[in-house]
């Protein structure tokens, strides 16, 4: 029967959501039940597409991402995969009208991280674009359900709060992306001489993301609004820990939020959202 084919894929795609992210797997559950099944399928495309860039260091990552964009094209092309991620993400790219230029443009910022190790404007904005700002394009299609106007009016919200996901997690992974990877995301810094300046410089380039993205949040449907907003909070709550810590710090140390400390945002956000505080 192809549905139990098809929930047997879709479950290998919750499993790696699960397995890999315990923070997304908290918001997640947090949809209501129709939003979460397409989110996990999401999830698992691009989590395996991260993990040939950054994990398979024995491999030849540059063929394995060609595989594996050809695999994802023919996939949305013949509506089935043998792939079971693939497979599951493909349902999702047909029944929410996901568009290709967003697979495309984020497809081209994982193999951006197989050669480039230092940005400039141009390749960062397009690096952000295409790794986080998209896949917040590719939940909204699912959020907005078909609704054009309503995905055009949050847009640029979704892009902004991607952008500034995406930005913290470069300053919280500071120290193992050039230790273990060589990178440097950030345009112009070095990071042996990573100074307070340019962390306050990014920090308030941080803040104005933030404060767009969060007025899209409103404006969401209500069977979505808490689990992106716990994502908002448990960032926010991440930023003021870096905020807080000095330039030497970060590029010694990865900060992080507890587990215990994200139970507790979840539970919180609930409450708020109950009480309709958001």
């Amino acid at each position: 029967m192809i549905q139990l084919f098809d929930d047997s894929c879709q479950q290998c795609s919750k499993l790696i959501t699960n397995n890999y992210s315990t923070s997304f797997s908290m918001g997640i559950r947090l949809f209501d039940q129709r939003f979460r099944t397409p989110i996990y399928n999401i999830y698992g495309f691009v989590r395996f597409a991260d993990e040939i860039v950054d994990t398979f260091h024995d491999q030849n990552k540059l063929v394995l991402l060609k595989e594996f964009r050809e695999d994802t094209h023919k996939a949305i092309q013949q509506k089935i995969s043998l792939n079971p991620v693939l497979h599951a993400f493909q349902k999702t790219v047909h029944q929410y009208g996901i568009d290709a230029d967003l697979i495309d443009a984020f497809l081209d910022s994982m193999e951006m991280d197989l050669d480039k190790t230092t940005y400039e404007w141009h390749s960062y904005n397009k690096y952000i674009y295409g790794s986080a700002e998209v896949v917040g394009l590719m939940c909204l299609k699912v959020f907005t359900e078909g609704n054009q106007d309503l995905y055009n009016d949050l847009k640029e919200p979704a892009r902004k709060l991607g952008s500034a996901f995406q930005k913290i997690n470069f300053l919280r992974d500071i120290k193992s992306d050039y230790e273990e990877r060589g990178r440097t995301y950030f345009p112009g810094l070095e990071f042996e001489h990573f100074s307070n300046i340019q962390k306050k410089e990014i920090e308030e380039d941080i803040a104005k993301d933030f404060h767009d993205g969060y007025n899209g949040i409103l404006k969401l449907p209500k069977g979505s609004r808490l689990g992106v907003y716990l994502a908002y909070v448990y960032y926010i709550n991440l930023f003021q820990k870096i905020k807080k810590a000095p330039a030497a710090t970060l590029s010694e140390e990865r900060i992080r939020v507890p587990d215990s400390k994200k139970v507790y945002l979840l539970f919180s956000s609930a409450v708020r959202n109950s009480l309709n505080l958001i």
